[in-house]
């Protein structure tokens, strides 16, 4: 208990500098993102070694690989936390200040979450299997959205969140940080507020996959909690130093199901072991590996065919400019009208003959 006040202590200061920086709304820039951004993974592996040496290999291991797996998930998430800015047109002041309460609201819910699934799996170990399943299902339906041809560049509003702006309604405008304003003699919300409540509900489902893809690498809510809880503190500066990249990392979906396929079979061989029945078990050192070599692979894939696509988008460009181009049209073109040319050759020549 006292290992508990004292992180959720330590967590409550990290959280009280990091809203205390972006207390004032501004433009992130590049540096200050990739700042804050080498800061939070620094804590992340200083707080790793400790569970290491405190802990040990073991609980040291789980927790790394907790921490690379929800952090990978979370860059995914970051493409949806993209598209709700643009739906709502949030100025660029304001979308720190979303994302602060966005991962305040995530903390809260993964608590919770992280506090049922310790009480179901310590009573229920059968639940295993259900999350085993529930990932290997995840994992074919990201493989599945990744090779389908639409391109999802939007992001609609779910029936709850309509509900609620029309019980209580919305202003028509952006009041600065205001979360309600008084219009017309009625007290509504601003589309800041609903912004956060977007991005809260968003919450809800991303830990549906996260929460079991982490009880898959450990069974110790302390460790879950943490690894997620640092996975989670610097997403508001990862959003503003990736968000231009997310695009070019087109292979992070097939990476992500990878991983999620991987521990959804780690969790059925360790539902089977805890049964009575002898299979094989996946280390922490082989989930650690795993999961850093298909992050690796998936990157430099990425990397790969976005510059491969950039090099096809401007070759076609290129040959689209050029054949609309007036100075490229032969019948145009000094270099190419041959008739002009005779026939200042046959003006020529005539005068000589002369």
């Amino acid at each position: 208990m006292t290992i508990w006040v004292l992180t959720i202590l330590g967590l409550c200061a990290l959280i009280a500098v990091d809203f205390f920086i972006g207390r004032k709304p501004h433009d992130v820039s590049v540096k200050e993102a990739g700042i804050w951004t080498i800061v939070w993974i620094v804590l992340a592996v200083l707080f790793g070694i400790g569970v290491t040496i405190w802990g040990g290999g073991q609980a040291g291991g789980e927790f790394f690989a907790g921490f690379i797996t929800e952090k990978s998930l979370s860059v995914d998430n970051l493409f949806v936390f993209i598209l709700i800015m643009a739906k709502f047109a949030v100025p660029s002041h304001l979308q720190q200040r979303v994302l602060l309460f966005g991962v305040l609201i995530a903390l809260v819910l993964r608590a919770i979450f992280i506090a049922a699934g310790a009480a179901i799996i310590a009573s229920f170990s059968w639940v295993f299997y259900i999350f085993g399943a529930f990932l290997i299902y995840t994992a074919w339906k990201l493989v599945k959205e990744a090779m389908s041809d639409e391109d999802e560049d939007d992001w609609n509003e779910n029936r709850l969140l309509k509900s609620i702006e029309k019980k209580f309604g919305v202003a028509d405008r952006y009041h600065g940080t205001k979360l309600f304003v008084v219009q017309h003699g009625k007290k509504v919300m601003t589309p800041l507020f609903v912004v956060m409540l977007a991005i809260g509900m968003t919450d809800v489902l991303f830990a549906m996959d996260s929460i079991p893809a982490i009880f898959g690498l450990t069974q110790d809510p302390y460790i879950v909690f943490t690894a997620n809880a640092f996975a989670l503190m610097g997403l508001r500066q990862l959003y503003f130093l990736i968000g231009g990249l997310l695009k070019k990392l087109v292979h992070l979906s097939y990476g992500l199901s990878v991983i999620l396929g991987f521990i959804g079979v780690k969790l059925v061989l360790h539902a089977l072991h805890e049964s009575g029945v002898h299979v094989p078990e996946i280390s922490i050192p082989v989930s650690l590996g795993v999961i850093l070599g298909v992050l690796v692979i998936t990157t430099i894939t990425s990397l790969i065919a976005s510059k491969k696509q950039s090099e096809k988008a401007a070759l076609e460009a290129a040959e689209k400019d050029a054949a609309t181009d007036p100075a490229t049209d032969p019948a145009t073109d000094p270099a190419t009208d041959t008739t002009k040319d005779a026939t200042k050759d046959d003006a020529g020549k005539t005068g000589v003959d002369a």
